[in-house]
């Protein structure tokens, strides 16, 4: 099941991209097994040479539980991006709730050691398990 949504972020002039998809194949509601792969597009519209070198994200379940996930990179990888390049990759996030939400930060330094913290937008995981509560 593919998302139509994209979230979009842009700081100074670094552009984040985020399209989550529910994985339906890799869940199981009876057992509280929910799982998205979210894609991200990060583009350098500037005119220096940026370098990803960590990453901050902000995940809360539907029952408003956060946990905070700090370290090095993307999948592995501090990937370089020069003017006008992007990089782009797929990574999941499992919970136990049929909802959530996630937001984030990259600093990226460059070549001379500057750190720029980019905004990663706040996107919503849902899934079609998900119960509306009235307010």
């Amino acid at each position: 099941m593919a998302s139509a949504f994209t979230f979009e972020a842009r700081t100074q002039d670094v552009i984040v991209r985020v399209r989550p998809v529910f994985v339906e194949e890799q869940s199981s509601p009876e057992d509280e097994r929910f799982l998205w792969a979210y894609h991200v597009e990060i583009e350098n519209a500037g005119a220096r040479t940026l370098q990803l070198m960590t990453r901050h994200w902000r995940i809360t379940d539907g029952d408003g539980r956060t946990q905070e996930v700090i370290g090095d990179g993307v999948i592995g990888q501090q990937p370089v991006l020069r003017p006008g390049a992007s990089f782009e990759y797929t990574s999941g996030c499992p919970l136990t709730t049929p909802s959530g939400l996630m937001q984030g930060t990259y600093t990226l330094h460059d070549r001379e050691g500057d750190a720029l913290v980019v905004e990663i937008p706040l996107f919503p995981l849902d899934s079609p398990y998900e119960t509306r509560r009235p307010n």
